[in-house]
């Protein structure tokens, strides 16, 4: 089976600064993959790669059969398109409510139909238990409600792979925990997650893969 991601001998630079090298690995579809390290010690900018943000080095780098060593700007919104991103910051637009929300997204990547953009929100938003919240403003909303609407508009382009960046880091421990359950419940059903913490309880919890950060390297533990 091909891997969904797969990196060989990698090397990540953020600012003219080689971030992480000699990164070797591959992650495969349905893998829940936690990042661990302290700040700074790569994760986001390992993600970043995933999705097109930072520009990338090395023998061989793929992502949901994009080749990132070679990747054209115009191809980046297809790639992204693949990848889902959850925010710890939420990111929502504050003027809009959450099916405007979800809205937006599907017009800014080419959807037309009316009718099947408000089935899918549904859809998606139902997949969170957020369906009876469309018309909500996000200030109406508790940190954990936001942070599952953000998961529904993560899920609205059907992507290969999620990414999710400290996602329980501005909640509290119950509401991190149907966080959680939420995202380990979408990686049972085959979809990839790969997921920064600091919260070293939720690879016992839900397990999955680790990755340790340090020192510029990644070690599988």
């Amino acid at each position: 089976m091909t891997p969904l991601i797969s990196y060989k001998d990698v090397e990540i630079c953020q600012d003219e600064q080689i971030v992480l090298k000699d990164v070797n690995l591959t992650i495969s579809s349905g893998e829940m993959v936690y990042l661990l390290g302290r700040v700074g010690s790569g994760k986001s900018s390992f993600m970043k790669t995933i999705y097109g943000e930072l520009p990338i080095d090395g023998t061989e780098a793929t992502a949901l059969e994009y080749d990132l060593l070679k990747l054209r700007r115009r191809d980046i919104p297809y790639l992204r398109r693949k990848v889902g991103v959850v925010f710890q910051d939420f990111q929502l637009l504050v003027d809009r409510n959450v099916e405007e929300n979800l809205m937006f997204v599907l017009k800014a990547t080419g959807w037309k139909d009316k009718q099947a953009m408000k089935n899918n929100i549904y859809d998606v938003l139902k997949q969170v238990g957020m369906e009876d919240k469309t018309y909500k403003m996000p200030h109406q909303l508790s940190g954990g409600e936001q942070q599952r609407v953000v998961i529904a508009r993560a899920l609205l382009n059907a992507p290969g792979l999620i990414l999710a960046d400290e996602p329980t880091g501005n909640l509290d421990p119950e509401t991190g925990n149907g966080i959680m359950e939420l995202l380990y419940s979408i990686s049972q059903a085959g979809m990839t997650v790969i997921m920064s913490t600091h919260n070293l309880a939720w690879p016992e919890q839900y397990p999955g893969r680790k990755l340790q950060f340090a020192d510029g390297q990644i070690q599988e533990l």
